[in-house]
């Protein structure tokens, strides 16, 4: 692509070869990351809701970044899938936090977060308890934000069970996006993920609190929704207990009005010290989560590009930066300057433009050129953002999985994996766990990648292709397939 483009690492704009070489300086020197709906697909006021919104819009998770504040410790239910940790910088998944903070404390960090990533559009108060429960730190911390970046969007994560007093609050900061948990609309089913709940001091255990988070959360979907806030319904997936009920789920949440439903694998492991943890109860393989999304096709819409936050990440989906902006790092007196953030909301809208016209053109070619029989491809792809391939092989913590058949090209899934390159040498057993992680995929496109695991990426059958560096994810995925396909160029077709 030509025309200039913008550093994601920085604000330092330049030609595309500039910001080539400046990239692959940057690589190692070893031989050894919502909705897909465009614009025209919704009506202008939702649109203008979730177009910056990393969470909401998988086009908008390529450009934008997220914040979580971990100012809201109470939670008022007791999950056999959560732990939460303090003082903790070594896990990735969401309960987790390094630091709690005052509201006055994460007002400061988001100003300071702000000044270094222009890529910031969302703050969110995810816990590490529950934000409607603690809501006096909640809307305290949102109140101090608004009043110096009115621009943020501001967003919460609940479980719902003490929502419904405080939604007229929602509607009065002007709050449009929220997160509800729901896991499960039978309380038989909800009896094996809730040991108890806790409401109006009073602790319900059994078939009783399930019904009455049940009947709570239904409650504030219905209030969301009839309010016009857009809600994102969390479903966390454990297979046996709930994995084919979600089924049911779906279809409830998208009668009530949900605009986004999102089915996350369990994590478990002993070592989290869950409940489900200590009792051996497994997470979903990446198939079943696969197949349970594509069985809810034609319910609600699935959001395929949750990263399973922590409860203080920072940064764009599937990285973290929270260990940048820890609070002995950040000044003792910020004052927050908006020109690198306008700046790169300028360049985002160019780049937005030039991506979408890059995958019609994908999306023509690939239908002019597969037949409705061909079978599909899952490519992985290593990127840093902006819709590009443009990150190194041995530095990807995760790989975006696209689709491509003869209905276009389709972000899918992500697959996040331990980067195994380190000091500039790859280290073999985590690259063998790259390989696990790629299981099922044939072909990975990346900016760069050394001879060495390369060669070890083709003894497993996958094939690593750089010659696509910089290029649109979707343009670089459909030329790779019609070669892979034996089908035409598209010289040939247009000639």
């Amino acid at each position: 692509m030509s025309g200039n483009v913008i550093s994601l690492d920085g604000l330092s704009v330049g030609s595309k070869d500039t910001l080539t070489k400046a990239m692959e300086a940057d690589g190692c020197s070893s031989s050894a990351c919502g909705s897909s709906d465009a614009p025209e697909d919704m009506d202008p006021a939702t649109w203008e809701k979730v177009k910056d919104h990393p969470c909401y819009s998988e086009e908008a998770h390529h450009y934008f970044a997220r914040m979580h504040v971990a100012v809201a410790p109470a939670c008022n239910i007791q999950c056999n899938y959560c732990n939460r940790k303090y003082d903790c910088a070594n896990e990735s998944r969401p309960g987790v936090v390094s630091e709690r903070l005052t509201p006055e404390n994460a007002a400061r960090k988001v100003i300071a977060v702000a000044n270094e990533i222009p890529q910031l559009s969302v703050l969110g108060i995810a816990g590490p308890g529950d934000s409607a429960y603690d809501w006096r730190k909640t809307r305290e911390t949102f109140r101090l934000v608004h009043q110096q970046l009115p621009d943020i969007k501001l967003c919460l994560s609940t479980n719902g069970l003490a929502l419904p007093e405080h939604v007229d609050d929602l509607m009065d900061m002007n709050i449009d996006h929220v997160t509800l948990t729901i896991n499960m609309i039978d309380p038989e089913v909800g009896t094996k993920i809730y040991p108890w709940i806790f409401y109006e001091h009073k602790r319900r255990t059994g078939l009783e609190a399930s019904q009455f988070l049940h009947e709570r959360q239904m409650q504030s979907l219905d209030m969301l929704h009839e309010r016009g806030i857009l809600v994102k319904v969390n479903s966390v997936m454990i297979p046996g207990i709930n994995d084919e009920h979600l089924l049911e789920v779906n279809k409830e949440v998208k009668k009530r009005g949900a605009f986004l439903h999102n089915i996350m694998p369990l994590i478990s492991a002993p070592e989290h010290g869950t409940v489900f943890g200590l009792e051996g109860q497994r997470g979903p393989t990446a198939a079943e989560l696969k197949k349970l999304q594509d069985a809810c096709a034609g319910g609600a819409n699935l959001m395929k590009h949750c990263r399973q936050c922590r409860a203080d990440a920072v940064g764009l989906l599937g990285e973290d930066r929270g260990q940048e902006f820890t609070m002995d790092l950040v000044p003792d007196e910020v004052t927050y300057d908006p020109a690198k953030r306008e700046t790169y909301k300028e360049w985002v809208a160019k780049e937005r433009e030039d991506r979408r016209a890059a995958a019609a053109v994908a999306r023509a070619e690939t239908d002019a050129a597969v037949a409705e029989e061909a079978a599909p491809m899952l490519i992985a792809v290593a990127t840093k953002g902006g819709g590009r391939i443009n990150q190194h092989f041995g530095h990807a913590t995760e790989f975006q999985i696209f689709e491509v058949d003869a209905r276009g090209v389709n972000f899918v899934t992500h697959r996040r994996c331990d980067n195994y390159c380190v000091g500039g040498y790859g280290e073999e057993d985590k690259l063998e766990l790259v390989i696990k992680t790629l299981e099922g995929i044939d072909t990975i496109l990346c900016a760069k990648i050394g001879d060495c695991p390369r060669e070890d990426l083709a003894a497993a059958g996958i094939e690593a292709i750089q010659d696509h560096a910089y290029e649109y994810i979707e343009t670089a995925v459909s030329a790779v397939y019609r070669a892979k396909r034996g089908l035409p160029a598209v010289e040939a077709e247009t000639a």
